[in-house]
């Protein structure tokens, strides 16, 4: 399809000839997402008449076929200089029935037909993708309080129009995505966390029995459907974003703890699939770790379903779920940073500060041990799975994996060493300065893990680099003359000399405070102070 034919037509002023065309051109580009340079100033033109027709035309059916080939063409960046102006946000706007600063006119308030909800719908993809793809497109949706309009949006869209609250919602995570001035925007003055978390209440059928406990979902219940999921997805993903900011003066406790227990409920409930559920447990658990770790208690907290004797009364069943979640994406080997580190980091920090919470954990993932025939990193508990992240490429996963097995220790390094071994363990206790030893600085119970008689009777035994018993090995030296050994030794020392002054290593050594140092200057501050014996008598 000829563009130049279709820029005729809309310069004609023929709507009708326009609606005809574009179907066409939008049938022949459904599929379209990469676009030549050649055109790139034709379709420059094409998007600037296009904004003139749906500004001129009233009839549904011709805004929806504009807007269609408008978000067809808004997948490429390079064009959208006319769409990416507060006219052209305004012009979107508009059609999407969203109120913003400038606009002229009232605009109606919901759409009564199926053809205006097609262009309501049309429109905030085109948003959507405009706001994606063009700063200055979010420079100007700022400036008119796009995202405010939006908010007020929300609270018109009843859920019989299922895409409009779906795309309205994608749109506020863009903005608050790509926008860190619209987070607070939207926390302090659009009441953007009381809105989303009634959406939430309301599309996951949240029934409060307590402050902030919900019904538990009986075990015959059906599971979330897909329109709800996908709109549940949406507004935890915008939550997100909005909660990323510091919100210790303007959130109160208890808009925070409501979130946590929708999201507590929410990690009791599936979905039609097992991918789709793990997909929205996994956007629940990032929104739990954004919460302050105060709040984290409604996790366990639930008098009416009531808990475990053992575990203070609390509820331990949301943490075995996390602990799931957890194990599930280290078994699938793929995407640790983003699919792995926030369920780590949420269940050490929620262990650091709720006692049950580490108590329930350490029993479930450190268990007392009994055999240390194997190293620590081999075999398939969780333990050894964990064992095995902490040498792990990426440093925010070793870090994640390592820094929770710590707090499961009680920062003790001794009882690490005891489930790791200590050259597993030496990345962590480098950065936290305790190489030579001693305690991470968080205070807790004072109740001991007792040993088994197992592993009280093969401790003298394991090797302390490596957590296990290791079979004797022999002797490379056994058969060796003075000579020999002295002959290896000063070979070894020349290696080493060499090595260092061509700085292929630096030797180090272990300060006193257990952080590392150059070897001189280890030696030099561990080494006793000169004598200043007197021979008087």
């Amino acid at each position: 399809m000829s563009l130049t034919t279709i820029l005729s037509e809309i310069d004609g002023g023929d709507d009708k000839g326009v609606e005809k065309l574009l179907q066409k051109y939008n049938t022949e580009n459904r599929h379209t997402f990469a676009f030549d340079h050649k055109g790139e100033d034709a379709r420059i033109k094409f998007c600037q008449g296009l904004l003139t027709v749906l500004r001129r035309s009233d009839h549904p059916l011709c805004q929806s076929t504009c807007l269609e080939t408008l978000r067809i063409l808004s997948r490429d960046k390079r064009v959208l200089g006319p769409v990416a102006t507060k006219e052209g946000i305004l012009t979107l706007a508009g059609l999407a029935r969203i109120h913003v600063v400038g606009q002229d006119g009232e605009l109606l308030e919901e759409a009564q037909s199926a053809e205006e909800e097609r262009v309501v719908v049309e429109a905030l993809k085109c948003l959507c993708n405009v706001v994606f793809n063009s700063v200055p497109a979010q420079q100007v949706g700022t400036e008119v309080k796009l995202a405010e309009g939006l908010c007020a949006h929300l609270h018109s869209v009843s859920s019989s129009h299922h895409e409009v609250g779906l795309f309205s919602l994608r749109l506020l995570f863009l903005l608050s995505a790509l926008r860190t001035d619209v987070r607070g925007m939207l926390r302090k003055e659009a009441g953007a966390v009381r809105l989303l978390t009634d959406i939430l209440e309301r599309t996951l059928d949240v029934h409060w029995v307590g402050p902030y406990e919900a019904t538990p979902p009986k075990p015959e219940a059906l599971p979330i459907s897909p329109e709800n999921n996908e709109l549940a997805m949406e507004a935890l993903k915008a939550l997100f974003n909005i909660t990323m900011s510091d919100s210790s003066n303007e959130d109160n406790d208890h808009q925070l703890r409501l979130i946590a227990g929708i999201t507590r409920h929410l990690l009791m409930l599936k979905t039609n699939t097992e991918d789709k559920t793990e997909e929205i447990h996994s956007h629940a658990i990032n929104l739990l770790s954004n919460l302050p770790v105060r709040c984290l208690d409604v996790l366990i907290d639930v008098p009416v379903q009531g808990g475990m004797e053992k575990y203070g009364g609390k509820n331990v069943n949301t943490v075995q779920i996390l602990l799931d979640f957890m194990e599930k994406r280290i078994d699938k080997g793929i995407n640790y940073k983003e699919g792995l580190t926030p369920v780590l980091s949420l269940m050490a920090e929620s262990s650091r500060y709720h006692r049950e919470i580490r108590r329930y954990l350490k029993a479930q993932v450190l268990p007392p041990l009994k055999d240390v025939k194997e190293r620590p990193e081999i075999g398939g508990t969780v333990r050894n799975k964990l064992v095995r992240l902490m040498t792990h490429i990426d440093m925010a996963v070793k870090q994640g994996a390592a820094e929770f097995l710590f707090v499961l220790c009680k920062e003790s390094v001794d009882n690490l060493l005891k489930y790791t071994g200590y050259g597993n363990a030496a990345g962590l206790l480098m950065a936290r300065g305790l190489l030579a030893g001693g305690r991470g600085e968080t205070q807790y119970s004072s109740d001991e893990d007792s040993d088994t008689e197992e592993y009280k009777s093969a401790k003298p035994f394991i090797n302390p680099i490596t957590g296990h018993i290791e079979h004797p090995m022999p002797n490379p030296m056994e058969e060796m003359t003075e000579e020999q050994k002295d002959y290896e030794a000063q070979k070894l020392v020349s290696m080493i000399d060499e090595l260092s002054r061509k700085e292929l290593i630096r030797p180090m050594g272990v300060r006193k405070d257990g952080t590392l140092a150059p070897l001189g200057e280890a030696i030099h501050e561990c080494s006793p102070p000169p004598s200043s014996d007197s021979d008087s008598d």
